[in-house]
């Protein structure tokens, strides 16, 4: 079972930015797709970004533009770079493999985009 640390959350301004890493105990490129969902109190698990092993990417609407997701097979990464972040992106971000043996979350790291 792959183990998956993310960091790189924090406290920032509206407008600011930050870069959320994700540190997979295996290598990435055995898995279908890697990306990033994001969850706030109440509400599911919602998608963010991803990018499939063949190296498709998609965007959740409301972050196209701001949002860019990259991988680093070399050093088993995945990263989400987040710009002119806006309340509304406020939520725990979790990293997600999956594969044909199912779907791995990490433990989450927190983003909080405040005034």
């Amino acid at each position: 079972q792959v183990q998956l640390v993310e960091s790189g959350g924090g406290l920032v301004e509206p407008g600011g930015s930050l870069r959320l890493s994700c540190a997979a105990s295996q290598s990435i490129i055995s898995f279908s797709v890697v990306g990033w969902y994001r969850q706030v109190p109440g509400n599911q698990r919602e998608f963010v970004a991803i990018i499939t092993s063949s190296g498709i990417i998609s965007y959740r609407d409301s972050v196209k533009g701001r949002f860019t997701i990259s991988r680093d097979n070399a050093k088993n990464t995945v990263n989400l770079q987040m710009n002119s972040l806006k309340p509304e992106d406020t939520a725990v971000y979790y990293c997600l493999t999956g594969g044909r043996r199912g779907n791995n979350w990490g433990q989450g790291t927190q983003v909080t985009v405040s005034s």
